[in-house]
């Protein structure tokens, strides 16, 4: 197996790098960063496609939504008036000043305000759904997160807390478990265990863990509105409802409300409609995107002498279950799963209580819908002999996953989604948009501290800023370590079901370290320092395709070559050698 397999990869890396020679890939022009016309109207349609399937909500069936927190609306923080009416809300001609707004009150949102206004900024955050719980289950590594306690804690002076578990956990399992039994020999009974402790956030803890407090006093205003701005035609033209002078941006708001900022951080998500994305090519390839039906249930709680739901451990966190046995009285059900497959999620919350989520990991248009994502998680649990006596919290998400990153010499700052953080391999997000979020806003902090000399005010324009802000979170070897877990990406989005239980076999056959800083793929996280070098993601490499089957381990040279051919740039070449030099800097 061995031998086989480093064959594999020598011959590979001889192709790369003799390629790297012939062509050297040149630094993208600015001009290249603008979206056509054409590629607009994809957008828009891509737009559609996902807005007309059934938006990413949550349906609770109990209390759980009468979760209420308070809010304080703050006076305007600087406004000029043309009349004495103390009601500013409704009065158009007032427009609120500030040093940076933000749109989007998400996790990403509410961490960027709050990070910025502990540091001295006055800050706007404007969002019509500011009072809406917060959606999804969110899972993360335990270790990860305790990075995210620490340097929030320690550089911020943000406690994280709340949750049953503290620091805005309700629950760790001290083991997380896998299912790839069904294919290359693997019984499909066995278990793969990792030693590798995993938590549920506490949504809420999260959330007021960045409310506006003492410690802010009136640097923070919140707005219950959005902005205007129905397309961005070009770069920095969003029409007359949010204009950029040189000294900053003229925002309109929904409900009247004007406000003019230095800068202006969009944490609106993928589906943004500031935030353009560079342009390589005009057939690159559009993002995939995580299909997933959630339901947390109360169910019969397991007996001292069978401590399972079902197969699951109720002491554990299932983090994929891959197997189809499920659907075998189903000829049609089952070619199609192990064509387009989907694995089970499994979080015990109590004796009694599991959250099940039915995934589709990555695929593109057209993926999976909610509907049959919901009836195959049905189908497995009544399968398992679990009973659903009641549905407590239904959950539909989609998670857009690869695509471009954001053009460049843009004055709206993304964060988030709307600056494609999302792991495009996994669909990781939290940690990663919270390290990122840390760096951002602290080069926001420093920047916007010198443009306020007289000194340096000519030189440290709102575009610098900006282009300061974008480099903070895509440094050049951060995009050479994103370009290989978008690879990884479009590979898993090849592999039918036996493809990807062979993957993720050898995956975790892996050290710790080199199959946790995979996951991580963020600068500051527990083990990312193993792929933060080109050679450290050889080395992966080397390591990883050792442990495959030989049917995988063939399927992903042919694909390495044909990505090696297709991509312009070169990007996967880029990220695994210093022959193709490095993506063009932000700066």
């Amino acid at each position: 197996m061995y031998s086989f397999s480093t064959t594999i990869l020598l011959l590979l890396v001889v192709i790369i790098g003799c390629h790297s020679f012939v062509i050297r890939p040149n630094n993208p022009s600015n001009v290249n960063n603008i979206i056509s016309s054409s590629q607009q109207q994809q957008k828009q349609k891509q737009h559609h496609l996902l807005t007309s399937r059934t938006p990413r909500t949550t349906k609770h069936h109990h209390h759980q939504q009468q979760h209420q927190q308070q809010r304080t609306q703050t006076a305007p923080l600087f406004s000029s008036s043309n009349n004495n009416n103390d009601d500013d809300s409704n009065n158009n001609d007032s427009i609120i000043h500030c040093d940076v707004l933000v749109l989007g009150a998400g996790p990403t949102g509410r961490a960027m305000t709050k990070l910025l206004a502990n540091a001295d900024l006055k800050v706007v955050l404007a969002d019509a759904k500011y009072d809406s719980p917060l959606v999804p289950n969110y899972g993360v590594w335990l270790d990860e997160w305790q990075s995210i306690v620490d340097r929030y804690s320690q550089k911020h002076n943000i406690e994280l807390k709340g949750g049953k578990c503290g620091k805005a956990l309700n629950q760790i399992w001290q083991k997380t478990d896998c299912f790839f039994g069904g294919s290359f020999d693997t019984p499909m009974t066995e278990r793969t265990r990792l030693d590798r402790p995993y938590g549920q956030v506490d949504k809420y803890g999260l959330v007021d863990s960045f409310q506006l407090d003492e410690s802010t006093g009136n640097n923070i205003q919140i707005i219950r509105a959005n902005h205007k701005v129905q397309q961005t035609f070009s770069l920095n033209l969003h029409g007359d409802t949010m204009v950029h002078s040189e000294q900053g941006t003229t925002t309109q708001l929904s409900n009247g409300q004007t406000v003019f900022s230095t800068l202006v951080v969009d944490a609106t998500g993928h589906e943004s409609k500031l935030v353009l994305r560079q342009v390589r090519d005009a057939g690159e390839a559009p993002p995939g995107f995580q299909i997933a039906y959630g339901v947390a249930i109360e169910t019969d709680a397991p007996t001292v002498d069978d401590p399972f739901f079902g197969p699951y451990d109720k002491d554990c966190m299932t983090l994929f279950d891959y197997r189809t046995d499920h659907l075998t009285t189903d000829r049609d059900s089952l070619k199609h799963a192990e064509k387009e497959p989907t694995f089970m999620y499994v979080m015990p919350l109590s004796d009694t209580k599991v959250f099940f989520e039915e995934t589709s990991l990555v695929a593109r248009d057209p993926a999976m819908s909610f509907q049959e994502a919901k009836d195959r998680c049905l189908k497995r649990l009544e399968y398992l002999g679990i009973p659903v006596r009641n549905v407590l919290e239904e959950e539909y998400c989609y998670i857009p996953m690869g695509g471009a990153l954001p053009a460049k010499d843009q004055r709206v700052i993304g964060i988030g989604g709307a600056a494609a953080m999302v792991h495009p391999s996994t669909g990781y997000h939290l940690c990663r948009m919270l390290m990122g979020a840390s760096d951002m806003a602290s080069c926001i902090a420093e920047q916007l501290k010198k443009k306020k000399k007289e000194d340096s005010a000519a030189v440290v324009s709102p575009d610098s800023i900006a282009r300061h802000a974008y480099h903070s979170i895509w440094t050049s070897e951060a995009m050479r370590q994103r370009n290989f877990a978008v690879f990884g990406g479009e590979f898993l989005m090849s592999l039918d079901v036996k493809g990807l239980r062979g993957f993720f076999t050898g995956f975790f056959k892996l050290p710790l370290a080199l199959w946790g800083g995979f996951l991580a793929g963020w600068k500051g996280l527990p083990y990312n320092v193993e792929h933060e070098s080109w050679y450290k993601r050889m080395w992966f490499g080397i390591n990883f395709i050792v442990r495959i089957p030989p049917e995988v381990a063939i399927n992903m040279a042919w694909n390495i070559i044909l990505y090696c051919v297709a991509e312009e740039g070169f990007p996967l070449p880029q990220s695994v050698t210093p022959l193709c030099g490095e993506p063009a800097s932000y700066l």
